[in-house]
């Protein structure tokens, strides 16, 4: 069976994957996960986010493995770096990071086929207060929609759980941008929105591979995208932060393909 006919379609376009479909996606998500774990190191005042991506480059090489991003629509390197008020997609320069700095560094691999994805949140020097809240809500929304995810629910559960978590917290959910399908592709239905109503949406059921990558800000959710057509921004200028998982359906629950082998997913500030 090849990766087009793998699997069957449900009514809403979405392709439910076989049990031994499951390892496939570990494997992918775990190297991603280990690459995003060596980055604590890479990330530091002073550091620039174009050597952070040279960095990745190299590691996704080593492990035999390909980048997902690398020619995606254009794109010439193996992560999107996202610096404080940029809310996704940042591309990798000659930015230097100054003290206090936050950034999302987003990642996908490819490995035998699968597709692992997956981001999260680094400081260079000392982290403020305000964006370590920032950071602490987004993980945390994150956790929720993941823990909303079972055969039965819908998307639109996951969506409510993020958003009343986030809004409940006075920040704001990014509607500009979503999660995502993917498995054998990069990119494929559903749209995995991170706002909605409880009952709402396609029905989960075993087997879906997705996407959750809730997108936080602390003023309003509002972004424009910059003259570069990749890099996304608050209109109002305030931080944002993402944290991002991709996720299997299970026959009672859900598996983290991305889990950090280190526990470092979070960011810890000694």
């Amino acid at each position: 069976m090849n990766h087009e006919t793998r699997g069957r379609l449900t009514k809403d376009g979405i392709r439910i994957y076989d049990q031994a479909d499951f390892a496939g996606m570990h494997a992918a998500g775990r190297l991603a996960a280990e690459i995003l774990d060596a980055m604590g190191a890479h990330v530091f005042v002073g550091q620039t986010t174009g050597e952070i991506d040279r960095i990745i480059t190299a590691m996704v090489e080593e492990a035999g493995a390909k980048s997902a991003t690398i020619g995606y629509k254009g794109y010439k390197h193996a992560s999107c770096i996202s610096v404080n008020h940029v809310v996704c997609h940042g591309i990798p320069g000659d930015k230097t990071l100054k003290d206090g700095d936050i950034l999302n560094i987003d990642v996908t691999v490819i490995v035998d086929g699968w597709f692992g994805d997956t981001s999260r949140m680094y400081v260079a020097g000392k982290l403020p207060r305000k964006a370590e809240r920032l950071i602490e809500v987004t993980h945390d929304a994150l956790m929720r929609g993941i823990e909303a995810v079972k055969p039965g629910n819908t998307f639109g559960d996951i969506g409510h759980a993020i958003q009343a978590f986030v809004e409940g917290h006075r920040m704001s959910v990014v509607r500009d941008f979503c999660g995502h399908g993917l498995g054998r592709v990069f990119h494929a239905p559903p749209n995995v929105l991170h706002y909605g109503r409880p009952g709402t949406g396609a029905v989960l059921e075993p087997g879906m591979f997705f996407t959750i990558e809730p997108m936080v800000n602390l003023g309003r959710p509002e972004t424009k995208t910059l003259a570069d057509d990749w890099t996304a921004v608050t209109r109002d200028k305030s931080l944002s932060a993402q944290f991002e998982h991709s996720v299997g359906v299970t026959e009672d629950g859900v598996e983290i393909f991305t889990l950090s082998p280190n526990g470092t997913f979070h960011p810890t500030y000694g």
